[in-house]
């Protein structure tokens, strides 16, 4: 029989959102605090089996009431639950997993690797808990028994480093662990590993918390059958966006980039190059998103042929330049000009893109 399960992780809840005003920080908190319900409301539409949470479901510290609405959303799904606690969760004494109640249908892992089976589903799940801020490789010399058809992990680790004091799993682990899916939570940008016949995927987080979490995000839908199949949803929380636009050629990059209407979205503009930003008025046009900010950046407009005549490098280096351009054909002059164009942002230490 096939599988559906989703897939989720690094929640942080309760996360502060320094950095923002409050205003913004309370509007994010609160499309945070939505984040259970929405994605119990994920597994009743995709017919999910069951729901993986990775780890990370609390930022660190939590509030009793967040810990209990979790609870009553995870009981409100009416499927298997399991969670595999990180390392901003672990299992200490005052970790929410130890000190609150949780209904029947959530299973936590707690340290090593142990498994739950479920022959209903014709699964058996695998997973391991953080016990402090790092752990151990858990899948080192590790090997899954086969007693069903679909054999999965749920944890908390790191692929990007064999040497991460969080969980390291390596492509040789993930080779010999005998395991059809391993739902892996740590990591913030969505990714995933094929290793052997065994797939590694973690969502990112469902929500940015800073600027350094930008773009979309969400959890996993993943379908078990002869293959493993991934299919990422977004759950229509507010979404970070940090860009650059240069005012060399105008600000018609923004028109492109900014919504024309309200959005829930966070802007954070840089402007770039030479020329003057009125930022006052930015805002004013560009009203649409929950929250925008223009970072000015840009440097004052600077004539090309201003040095000529200065006992310099630069002054002998641009008037050899222009003598050439006053005598080169219409096709040369083009070129004369692109690079004293290029010189001078090089000269003025800005970086330059090659046509």
């Amino acid at each position: 029989m096939g599988l559906t399960l989703i897939h989720a992780a690094d929640l942080h809840l309760d996360s502060a959102f320094v950095g923002f005003p409050p205003e913004q920080r309370k509007y994010l908190m609160e499309g945070q605090a939505s984040i259970p319900e929405r994605i119990g409301e994920c597994c009743r539409s995709q017919n999910a089996d069951m729901l993986l949470l990775a780890g990370d479901v609390f930022d660190g510290p939590y509030r009793r009431e967040t810990a209990r609405a979790l609870a009553e959303t995870l009981e409100d799904c009416s499927v298997p639950v399991f969670i595999a606690p990180g390392n901003h969760d672990f299992l200490g004494l005052d970790s929410p997993w130890e000190r609150e109640n949780w209904p029947e249908n959530v299973h936590i892992f707690r340290g090593n690797l142990s498994y739950v089976d479920l022959p209903e589903l014709e699964t058996r799940v695998y997973g391991g808990g953080f016990t402090a801020m790092d752990c151990p490789g858990l899948l080192e010399n590790f090997r899954a028994e086969r007693v069903f058809p679909h054999t999965l992990a749920v944890l908390h680790g790191d692929t990007t480093s064999p040497k991460s004091p969080y969980n390291p799993i390596t492509s040789a682990q993930l080779i010999s662990s005998g395991l059809d899916y391993v739902a892996l939570g740590h990591i913030h940008q969505a990714g995933s590993l094929h290793a052997g016949k065994t797939l590694c995927a973690w969502p990112g987080c469902p929500m940015g918390r800073g600027w350094d979490e930008t773009g979309s995000k969400g959890v996993l839908k993943v379908t078990l059958d002869q293959k493993v199949h991934l299919s990422p949803i977004q759950l229509g929380l507010p979404r970070l966006f940090a860009e650059s636009v240069s005012v060399d050629e105008g600000l018609e990059a923004l028109d492109r980039l900014l919504p024309s209407a309200k959005s829930q979205d966070f802007y954070r503009i840089t402007l770039t190059g030479r020329g003057e930003a009125d930022i006052s008025a930015l805002l004013k046009k560009y009203g649409g998103p929950a929250y925008l900010e223009f970072r000015n950046r840009t440097k004052p407009k600077r004539e090309l042929w201003d040095c000529i005549g200065e006992d310099s490098f630069q002054g002998v280096f641009f008037d050899l330049l222009h003598g050439a351009l006053e005598q080169a054909d219409p096709q040369e002059a083009e070129t004369i000009r692109l690079a004293a164009e290029l010189s001078r942002r090089i000269l003025d230490g800005e970086e330059v893109e090659l046509p």
